[in-house]
């Protein structure tokens, strides 16, 4: 990034600050941080390479080289080759391990392509994988990340002038009531004593109000953790993840934002505690202090009415600064924004808390932000589970990781589709033409199936502008 590059940075971060009605301290820490940002990285972003599948892939490939292996020096199937079959797997979107299994007797492209030299088998797969650490695989994500911010892929993201908004949320992924491994998480039924096993993880992903793409980030398990025998819980990931989140990228300006389940005071200070900034949901059954607070305070004419129409549709705010979570925690102040949009006779109704000092200047944002958090949900989770990644499938439990890990290298695999999405013409174009990922998926595995290609690009190619096979050649009796 050059000086004018850096300078128009500063002068869209200080338009922000104008935004707030005061320049508090966590603003001023924020701006300080924005500047180390962008300090820190101008230097790699001067310098972008380009982004195409088979970089995309080669990269993949480069970082599972950093993954050690826990077998003998002399294993046949490298720690690499059982990685990235998995990757492959999930990257074609074959709906079951056995299906990878007999694509891999027979199948050259994946040798190309995915450039492997010995392909495990399922069984091979699962006990290789299933010792593996997760937290070896959770670096890759960084790798894309810094990859699509050299690219300055994430200039689509700003929002609000400056910051990031990261979406935040649990789903589960796994669950039965006879595969279970030692991670798994207990559900007892108090009537017949039935246990069902299961397993949950933390996603978080970089989102946009105004775009469908999303940039996942290294989800955090909820499993049970080692030595323990108690369940894990969404709020102990969530204070590992921002832990995290911060290691990976001290600098970064992020908003979270959550459902309302996550706007409780040890919740909020641990937000503040890494110096992230919340937009937070808010419901009236969980805060009857707040919400009565913010009654009285209007009833005195306290709050601020706010109303704008754009498109024939009207946005009512009324906001409040700095007032008490709750009782017990009225040290822990928040701004408190209600929300209405009418469109005719429909209307929705929304509430949140934030850090941001609320204003006319910047409600109608913070509500942008809030209702955000919809795409952790519409754009990664229901992707995931109904446009052809199978999440919820079970492609083998283990006794271990295997479980954890395979939903890390599946979310991967979404991470490398979604990078080709924000930043490759190419995929683009053929998305585009396809109509749907579901249907770009399953012609993109019918040509790796049945033609030999040298590249993904190659079939991405055929897919855009057509191809033609000039015969066939039967092998057998004629």
């Amino acid at each position: 990034m050059g000086t004018s590059s850096r300078q128009s940075e500063l002068a869209r971060y200080r338009k922000h600050i104008e935004y707030e009605d005061r320049l508090d301290a966590q603003n001023y820490m924020s701006y300080i941080n924005f500047i180390a940002y962008l300090q820190a990285f101008s230097s790699v972003i001067s310098n972008p390479i380009p982004i195409s599948i088979s970089h995309l892939i080669k990269t993949v490939r480069s970082s599972f080289e950093q993954v050690p292996d826990h077998r003998a020096p002399n294993a046949k199937i490298s720690m690499v080759d059982a990685l990235m079959s998995a990757f492959a797997m999930f990257s074609l979107k074959d709906s079951a391990l056995v299906e990878f299994d007999e694509r891999r007797k027979k199948d050259k492209n994946l040798r190309a392509i995915y450039n492997l030299k010995n392909i495990p088998s399922d069984t091979q797969m699962r006990t290789i994988l299933d010792p593996v650490y997760p937290d070896y695989i959770k670096p890759i994500f960084k790798v894309i990340f810094n990859l699509l911010q050299q690219n300055h892929v994430l200039d689509k993201f700003v929002f609000m002038c400056a910051y990031y908004l990261v979406s935040v949320d649990g789903t589960g992924y796994f669950s039965s009531k006879k595969i279970h491994c030692s991670s798994c998480l207990e559900r007892k039924n108090s009537k017949t004593g039935e246990i069902t096993y299961h397993h949950q993880m933390l996603g978080a992903a970089i989102v946009h109000p105004d775009l469908k793409e999303v940039i996942p980030l290294a989800p955090e398990p909820i499993i049970k953790q080692d030595g323990e025998t108690k369940n894990d819980c969404e709020r102990n990931a969530a204070k590992r993840f921002f832990a995290q989140l911060r290691q990976d990228h001290p600098y970064l300006p992020i908003i979270i934002i959550e459902d309302g389940l996550s706007s409780n005071a040890p919740h909020i200070k641990e937000l503040k505690k890494h110096d992230l900034r919340y937009i937070l949901g808010a419901k009236e059954g969980d805060h009857a202090f707040l919400f009565d607070y913010v009654e009285t305070a209007h009833q005195a004419g306290q709050t601020t009415d706010y109303e704008l129409t754009k498109k024939k549709v009207i946005h009512r705010f009324r906001f409040i600064n700095q007032v008490p979570l709750n009782a017990s925690n009225k040290d822990v102040l928040v701004n408190f924004v209600e929300y209405w949009e009418i469109d005719g006779d429909k209307t929705l109704h929304f509430c949140w808390v934030t850090d941001f000092m609320v204003s006319k200047w910047n409600v109608f944002e913070i509500m942008r932000g809030g209702r955000a958090r919809w795409k952790i949900e519409n754009e990664t989770f229901n992707t995931l589970k109904n446009q052809g990644y199978n999440f919820e499938h079970n492609y083998g439990h283990g006794q271990q990781n295997l479980s954890v890990n395979f939903a890390l290298l599946m979310m991967l695999a979404f991470l490398v589709d979604q990078a080709q999405q924000l930043a490759s013409p190419l995929f683009q174009a053929v998305l585009k033409k396809e109509g749907s990922r579901k249907r770009l998926w399953d012609h993109m595995r019918a040509l790796f199936f049945v033609l030999e290609f040298s590249s993904m690009e190659d079939i991405f190619r055929a897919l855009l502008y057509g191809y033609k096979v000039e015969r066939v050649i039967i092998f057998g009796p004629t």
